[in-house]
């Protein structure tokens, strides 16, 4: 009976921290700006939900993408542009055939966003939380800014 409540006790912090998890899994972050490159693409921190890590990881660049076009980077450094790309007024609804396609797996975006930024350590240690169906990963990704901006014009989503 004495060892039952020894190890009782002993178990007791590891059972708390593994709910702290499973909560923690289901939260989403805002995508930091880590700095800006000479060319105007910016380093920034994404998260993504998702089954697994790699569906994350998809979820982390598409995330990035779209926080850069339209919401902007309020989070991380100031040096960043903190604009979004399309300052209109749900862009997103108006222009929602074109950017379902933007956004789907395999689809346009990833030609604006690159990987070349993280680092093995950063791999290794990168922030995770999983939460009781899902997984959360964050990710350090390039985004092209002004190549993306360029495609909205070209496009004709962006005015010039």
């Amino acid at each position: 009976m004495k060892h039952i409540i020894i190890i009782s006790f002993a178990l007791m912090p590891l059972l708390s921290a593994a709910q702290v998890n499973k909560v923690a899994g289901n939260f989403s972050h805002a995508t930091e700006c880590m700095g800006v490159e000479g060319d105007g693409s910016q380093t920034v921190k994404a998260y993504g939900n998702g089954r697994h890590r790699w569906d994350a990881i998809e979820q982390a660049r598409k995330n990035a993408v779209s926080d850069v076009i339209f919401n902007g980077l309020r989070e991380g450094k100031p040096e960043c542009e903190q604009r979004p790309l399309v300052p209109e007024v749900n862009a997103r609804q108006k222009h929602e055939k074109y950017f379902n396609t933007f956004f789907a797996d395999d689809g346009p975006y990833k030609e604006f966003v690159s990987t070349e930024d993280e680092r093995l350590a950063q791999r290794v240690r990168r922030d995770k939380t999983r939460g009781r169906e899902s997984v959360s990963h964050a990710f350090i990704v390039r985004v092209l800014r002004p190549q993306l901006k360029e495609k909205l014009i070209a496009d004709g989503i962006l005015k010039q």
